[in-house]
């Protein structure tokens, strides 16, 4: 009994950790003072809806349930480290290097093959080498600036979050997604009137 009550307490600490990201404001928003920055979870969780879109017979080379899986995890160390940006002042291989403890430590939480296979799913989109992972890192992107043109028309901001357009220009490799890109920036320049922001290529 003591055993099995020492396993569900770890599960616990697991669960504490996903409730930590619900209310992790992300760090982007927040220094771009933003009224109501989004969650790491709740970007999470846009994330893993948009991945549903992805392996029907237009697309059967990539796995939907592992890029939906894979976008519930992809951030979970942020529970530990925090949302890391390069405005925080730590280096990508820092940053690697502190995600990957703390996706370490959550595997104690969690029974051995779940927690090696959230482990995996983690190290997989940080390499970023299977067709998965370039989907799941361009709904990473993707969702960042639809986000990001919400918050320029919610609080009349409009241009204002231009940076995180640029900081994504012509990084996206998925073909359903560049459509999705190629829409979103149409309706932002119809919405910002002509044209300080021309289309980019994707």
């Amino acid at each position: 009994m003591a055993s099995s009550s020492h396993g569900v307490r770890n599960l616990f600490n697991f669960f504490w950790l996903c409730g930590k990201l619900k209310h992790l404001k992300r760090t982007g928003w927040v220094n771009h003072k933003v009224s109501e920055p989004e969650t790491v979870s709740g970007h999470m969780y846009r994330m893993a809806m948009m991945s549903f879109l992805f392996g029907s017979k237009s697309n059967p080379s990539v796995d939907r349930d592992r890029c939906i899986r894979m976008a519930l995890v992809h951030d979970l160390a942020e529970s530990i480290v925090g949302d890391l940006t390069p405005s925080s002042g730590v280096s990508k291989e820092e940053k690697h290097s502190r995600e990957k403890a703390a996706m370490e430590q959550i595997q104690t939480y969690l029974p051995q093959e779940v927690g090696k296979e959230m482990y995996d799913l983690w190290l997989e989109y940080e390499t970023g080498q299977t067709a998965e992972a370039r989907v799941v890192k361009d709904l990473d992107k993707f969702d960042m600036i639809f986000q990001a043109f919400e918050y320029e028309k919610a609080e009349s901001r409009e241009g204002e979050l231009q940076q995180f357009f640029d900081s994504t220009k012509g990084t996206f490799v998925s073909p359903e997604v560049k459509e999705w890109v190629s829409e979103l920036y149409s309706m932002r320049q119809d919405a910002l009137g002509p044209s300080d922001y021309p289309h980019p290529s994707n």
